[in-house]
């Protein structure tokens, strides 16, 4: 049985049974106002808990009681909320994993190196020209260059029989390989050697032009009377501060 008191609207749980069908006087533990409270029809309800017990006075004195201020049953109590369940949040996106992202950066470091490498070598004949300390490093990978730009191609030689002479000819070509124009050495250097390349003779020459434009070149022709007959070997190249 609830009791809520007229003067301060605390709410009380009393035991209902005790109460005699006339009713009884009751008063408010925490105003100590007095009021008369009927008695309540009796349900089928579960009994709750009896809070404290009836203060019985003389027969001359109208019935109270006192309900103590800690009653167990709260005062005005709120209605339960049932709480549903929060909906679960969609898991995040996991990122890239460290591992994942040093193999990217491994890759992508050979992929640079791989084309540098190859342009290396594609262009050695230009970076040999702009940089000729290179044409050592190129040499001994096997890739011979022109660190001077200027080569010789076709080169050809021919033993020639005139009034009873040997006479040796020497032919080919001067070529700007690379990409930009360049001057033209202007001493050209033929040399015999032996089948041990032992040197036996050489003489100059100078070519027929100054300066190549790139691609651009020009033939030469040289000869020699009576060249030695041990010479097994012919070199054609500039020669070095004109000597």
């Amino acid at each position: 049985m609830i009791l809520t008191c007229p003067s301060c609207d605390t709410r009380y749980a009393v035991d209902g049974a005790k109460f005699p069908a006339a009713g009884r006087t009751v008063r408010c533990a925490k105003c100590g106002h007095s009021w008369h409270q009927a008695a309540e029809a009796p349900e089928p309800v579960v009994e709750p808990q009896l809070v404290a017990p009836f203060e019985a006075e003389a027969a001359a004195t109208p019935a109270a009681v006192d309900i103590p201020a800690d009653d167990p049953y709260p005062v005005n109590p709120s209605p339960t909320r049932a709480y549903a369940p929060a909906a679960q949040a969609p898991a995040p996106k996991q990122p890239i994993g460290p591992k994942l992202a040093v193999i990217a950066g491994w890759v992508g470091l050979i992929v640079v190196v791989l084309l540098i490498a190859v342009s290396a070598v594609r262009y050695r004949q230009d970076i040999a020209v702009i940089w000729p300390q290179s044409a050592g490093v190129y040499s001994s990978l096997g890739l011979p260059v022109n660190a001077s730009g200027i080569d010789f191609r076709q080169v050809r030689y021919e033993r020639q029989n005139e009034d009873g002479q040997i006479v040796l000819a020497v032919s080919g070509m001067i070529v700007n390989a690379g990409t930009r124009e360049l001057p033209v050495p202007q001493t050209v250097r033929v040399t015999l050697s032996d089948a041990d390349k032992r040197e036996l003779y050489h003489w100059n020459f100078k070519p027929g032009a100054l300066v190549l434009k790139p691609g651009q070149s020009i033939p030469f022709a040289t000869r020699l009377s009576s060249p030695p007959a041990a010479a097994r070997h012919l070199e054609v190249r500039f020669a070095k501060d004109g000597s």
